[in-house]
């Protein structure tokens, strides 16, 4: 089996399905990017053979669900430093097995490349004066349990943001695109905490800031966690071998992000046309 990047026509072709039916509970983190990845993941669950259940949740609460037997597979994982400590607490009950490399994500803070690079190339640059003239003082984050939010917690104290005058807000993925958005639409300057794969890089050119405390952890591979039981007792040595072969990219995943998000289908529509295309 070639991985999905080859030939993703040739991939979908050459999987056989090898089971009637049997249900496999799919954890997926209740993000679009997460979304689209693991509908891609049940897309090809449902080529051979298998009744896929897809739950949601927060990125914390999956890890938990996995540790306790309450899903089967969870879609996907950042390891090792976003989702490195909720995999260990997890295995410290139950074993689980990594397959594919679905993308290469890692956490940034970044703004739109507008904004001179001569001005804003490091998180340092934020505190220069003439770029707290015009530089928005907010910066809207997502929930609490995502890496980058962590992150950007201990950057704010350990950059001296906050004595600056910036300020860090907790809230959900749709509050940071719309404020993203809304401020690139009025040429506004300002700081996105954002990570790759997401459909904003899809549509809008965003530099990465220089943060060279590196607080922002490391690259990461996204990867598809599956509980050891039920590698043992239900899947087959071709099954496991074509899941291994999902291998996709940080483009990839922008494009269906975006496809989900901005073009009005769900997000297992976008999966099939991205196939079929």
């Amino acid at each position: 089996m070639e991985s999905i990047l080859k030939n993703r026509k040739k991939f979908l072709e050459d999987i056989k399905k090898t089971n009637d039916g049997d249900k496999i509970v799919l954890g997926i983190t209740d993000l679009s990017f997460h979304r689209v990845t693991g509908a891609l993941v049940a897309y090809i669950l449902n080529k051979m053979g298998y009744e896929v259940e897809r739950r949601y949740a927060p990125h914390e609460e999956n890890f938990k669900r996995l540790k306790h037997g309450e899903i089967d597979m969870l879609s996907s994982a950042w390891i090792p430093s976003s989702h490195g400590g909720y995999k260990a607490d997890v295995e410290s009950v139950t074993p689980v097995v990594e397959l594919g490399y679905h993308y290469s994500p890692y956490a940034l803070w970044g703004v739109p490349d507008y904004i001179p690079e001569d001005m804003v190339k490091t998180i340092d640059d934020l505190k220069k004066p003439e770029v707290l003239e015009k530089m928005r003082k907010s910066i809207q984050g997502i929930n609490i349990g995502a890496g980058i939010t962590r992150f950007s917690i201990k950057m704010m104290e350990e950059y001296g943001l906050t004595d600056a005058g910036y300020e860090f807000k907790i809230g959900n993925q749709d509050l940071c695109i719309e404020a993203f958005e809304k401020g690139v639409a009025e040429n506004e300057w300002l700081v996105v905490p954002l990570w790759q794969p997401q459909f904003l890089q899809h549509k809008f050119k965003i530099r990465d800031l220089e943060e060279p405390k590196g607080l922002l952890g490391i690259t990461d591979k996204a990867l598809l966690l599956i509980s050891e039981k039920k590698v043992k007792t239900t899947f087959k040595k071709e099954e496991l071998e074509v899941l291994d072969n999902i291998i996709l990219s940080n483009e990839i995943v922008s494009e269906l992000d975006y496809m989900y998000c901005r073009e009005g289908m769900n997000e297992y529509e976008a999966v099939k046309k991205w196939f079929e295309n």
